[in-house]
């Protein structure tokens, strides 16, 4: 086992898995304090990389592309001191983090990890029921159900329509974007077939966020809806031809393999913690019932 204890956090590497604690320092980001502790599989890595300073030095770790919800819904905009996958490391610890980073490289090697990307997630998104209050709104998200609140701040003409309450099944992408310079950020539901192009400042799916602390919070509701979507890389689903008859018999040969991937897949999002139980079980019974 290979470890590394930093005020910035710590690495834990067990030649299958990369656990990443926050630390407690006051520098400590307060996204990655709430984040918490993550489990990166080693098949989720790409690599990893130490870079050396006079006074401290930086870890490094590059998953594979779309492996990771928190990194697909926020596009690579976390600032270095919010991201989970950096680590600070001091002068006198080079050693240390050095020879984590010759074991992550030689398991990579062992296990023959690929380094494309991949069109399922690897990790699973924070924990629901999550709540955040910033900018001009607060953004719930109990695993079902998004819910949009306004505050005093909300220009009147988005609090004019009210609490917002999105089914999952009406989301179609999230995005979160932090505010840089005089331009404000946002988080931003994309709900279908109802396309819009207003500002976030007067969109109702979205809230509109100032610069202020609380701000990165929202990329953790970003993230945790994106676990449940749809993987942009996920094959799209095969279709019969509009001609085909509609029957309540027994799926096609094709189908059928497909269906059983399907479940192998869904057990794998529940041992990952991408699903609850709940949403594993109905998940499941709806497979069974195409089968």
């Amino acid at each position: 086992m290979a470890e590394i204890l930093q005020r910035d956090g710590t690495w834990t590497f067990d030649g299958d898995t990369l656990r990443l604690t926050p630390g407690r320092d006051k520098s400590v980001s307060l996204l990655r304090k709430t984040l918490g502790e993550l489990s990166v599989p080693l098949g989720a890595l790409a690599g990893i990389s130490f870079e050396q300073g006079k006074k401290s030095g930086r870890l490094r770790l590059r998953l594979r592309d779309g492996s990771d919800p928190l990194l697909q819904a926020t596009g690579g905009r976390l600032t270095d001191a919010h991201d989970p996958y950096q680590l600070s490391v001091d002068s006198d610890r080079y050693g240390v983090a050095e020879y984590i980073v010759d074991e992550v490289r030689n398991a990579l090697l062992l296990d023959e990890v690929p380094g494309d990307a991949v069109d399922t997630y690897l990790l699973a998104g924070p924990a629901v029921p999550l709540s955040v209050s910033a900018g001009d709104g607060t953004a719930s998200f109990d695993g079902d159900h998004v819910r949009l609140e306004w505050n005093w701040k909300t220009e009147e003409a988005k609090a004019a329509s009210g609490a917002r309450t999105l089914p999952l099944a009406d989301i179609a992408g999230v995005e979160w974007h932090p505010s840089v310079g005089l331009e404000n950020g946002f988080l931003r539901f994309t709900v279908r077939n109802a396309p819009t192009k207003a500002p976030p400042k007067y969109d109702p799916n979205s809230v509109e966020l100032w610069g202020f602390k609380k701000d990165p919070l929202m990329a953790l509701v970003a993230a945790a809806v994106q676990a449940r979507l749809p993987h942009p890389a996920a094959p799209a689903p095969k279709r019969l031809p509009a001609s085909a008859p509609a029957t309540d018999g027994p799926a096609p040969e094709e189908d059928h393999d497909a269906l059983l991937r399907r479940l192998r897949e869904l057990g794998d999002l529940h041992r990952s913690g991408v699903l609850t139980d709940e949403e594993f079980t109905r998940a499941k019974q709806a497979v069974l019932k195409r089968i």
